[in-house]
Formats: C-alpha cells, structure tokens, sequence
C-alpha cells in the first residue's frame, strides 16, 4: 500500500522561485505540492484551506513576513511545520525564524536531494538547520592552512565537496550513510572555522588541502 504524500505549501513573493520549488518537488517521489501563497497572510489563509504538513517559507516578504507568517502558522495549526528557505542565513536571522517556531532552516541554494531530506526529517518530528547555522553567534576565525588537522575520511569527503557532490552523492561514492555524510561535512566545516560548503571548497582549493590522491 503506497504511503499518503507529504503535502507541502509553498511560501515566497516571487513567483519564479514558487514555480522553481514546485517543479523540483513535484518531480520527487512522496511529495504533493497543495498550494502557494504569495504572502504570510495568504499563507495562514491557505494552512486553513489546504492543511498542509510542510510549510516552505521564505523569510523576507512584503506584510507579515516570514516570521510573523511561521508565528501565526504555529499558533493556530501548530501540528504544521516550517521550514524556513531563504537566500539570507545570517546568525540573527536564523535566531529569529527559530524563535517564531521553524522546524528548520535552509540557504536557496540547497540541493534537491537536501532539500528533500529536510522535508521527511521535519515531517518525522526533527530539526534541520543548514551547518554553521544552528546558533546565532558569529563564525570562529579561519584556522591558519598547516593547523588544520583532517581524517583520511574527511580529506576524502572534503576532495567531493570541491567537486560539488551533494550529501547523498558523497555517502554514495564513499559508501557511508547519509548521517554520517552530514557529520563529516558538519566536521569539516567547524575545522575549516567556515560556514558554509562553498567557503570550505573556496578554502580548500585556495591552500591545496585536497588532491587527486584523495579520492
């Protein structure tokens, strides 16, 4: 018997990105896109009309906001969950949409397979927040490129993410779980004292921290 779908409504004020996320999700196994709102209030509107499990809301938008929008979602559907997916990730702003209830929090720039993942880890009751930003606070200071001390596993794991392997592609080829991908790329990124994947590719590249020999 085939499980009932995720239902999941989109929220962003551009309707380039709202067509963008349905397309991708709508071409994924377990997923039903039931509606897109425009606005915070249209969202709320639209949690009433549609009852969705998955709300993807973007943060910054005209009226109530991302924040306001997640605030009211929880406080009057609150077996709802929001995910935040926004082109903004500083620490104040992640403190924000956590503080309004978000369920996790995620940069645009995520690949499908992430995306898709956060989604069933939310709808499963987790929290998933992009490395780097799980807490408001600023990012340590790069270590110097001959302090950094990498696994054989992790140099490995680095030497994908300069190709631009996703967490899954990375579990894959090295055959590990995705879990244990995830750690490895969380570790990494604490090590290098970045943020995010592009800045510890940027960082690698730039100090030769990876090689050929290393996949």
């Amino acid at each position: 018997m085939t499980a009932d779908p995720i239902r999941i409504l989109l929220v962003d004020d551009h309707m380039v990105v709202r067509a963008g996320l349905s397309q991708v999700i709508g071409a994924m196994d377990g997923f039903a896109v039931v509606g897109q709102a425009e606005s915070g209030e249209e969202a709320l509107f639209l949690c009433q009309l549609h009852r969705p499990h998955i709300v993807l809301m973007d943060v910054r938008m005209q009226g109530m906001g991302g924040a306001g929008a997640t605030e009211s979602i929880r406080r009057y559907h609150p077996d709802v969950r929001v995910i935040g997916l926004s082109t903004f990730a500083d620490g104040e702003t992640v403190a924000q949409m956590k503080s309004a209830g978000v369920s996790g929090f995620l940069p645009k720039t995520v690949s499908a397979e992430e995306l898709a993942d956060a989604i069933r880890r939310v709808h499963a009751g987790e929290s998933v927040f992009e490395p780097g930003n799980d807490a408001a606070m600023p990012a340590p200071a790069s270590p110097a490129p001959d302090e950094v001390t990498l696994s054989g596993q992790q140099r490995r794991v680095l030497a994908l993410l300069t190709k631009g392997c996703t967490n899954g592609e990375i579990a894959t080829y090295l055959g590990i779980s995705l879990p244990t991908a995830r750690y490895h790329v969380s570790a990494i990124l604490l090590k290098l004292g970045v943020s995010n994947r592009a800045e510890a590719a940027a960082l690698a590249a730039r100090n030769r921290l990876v090689d050929d020999t290393d996949f």
